[in-house]
């Protein structure tokens, strides 16, 4: 199963599902998809999906799925990298009036060029994506949260100006 994921921000990312049902009409996909779809008015044609999902049922979904496919979320890529999850992600765009800026390209671009994930600057670009997924490798993903804990409790001790 192929896990869709658009987020739990106000935001529309109705380019991404019409791009999934056109992969999947067109026979590029062949996987079922399931989409926590967000906030979209588009319904999916070819896959099954809902609104939103609770945490429990999101990890278990990310457990499940062969890879996932995301916007330019933070919180779900790196919850799908510590799972040791394959991840195309797009981001959502400005220009369609779907985010305010484009942090997202930013986003993905640093962990594309990590070699974390396989990361695109438009939808159109997901079938290519597609093709890499399989022979894709991740990097294995290091927080760097326990540097950041390590440098406050150096900084409280009076270890660092």
């Amino acid at each position: 199963m192929i896990l869709l994921s658009l987020g739990t921000q106000d935001f529309p990312f109705e380019r991404l599902l019409k791009e999934v049902d056109r992969l999947i009409e067109k026979g590029v996909i062949r996987e079922e998809v399931f989409a926590q779809l967000g906030y979209n008015d588009y319904k999916p044609m070819h896959f099954e999906g809902k609104a939103f999902t609770d945490f429990e049922e999101f990890d278990a979904l990310l457990d499940r799925c062969s890879f996932l496919i995301t916007h330019g979320g933070t919180g779900t890529i790196v919850g799908a990298l510590k799972k040791g999850k394959k991840i195309i992600a797009v981001p959502r765009l400005e220009k369609y009036q779907e985010h305010v800026d484009d942090h997202q390209k930013e986003i993905i671009g640093f962990f594309a060029e990590s070699g974390l994930i396989i990361g695109l600057d438009e939808v159109e670009q997901l079938e290519d994506a597609l093709g890499q997924i399989n022979r894709f490798e991740t990097r294995p993903f290091i927080s760097g949260n326990d540097r950041i804990i390590s440098l406050i409790e150096e900084a409280a001790a009076g270890k660092i100006d």
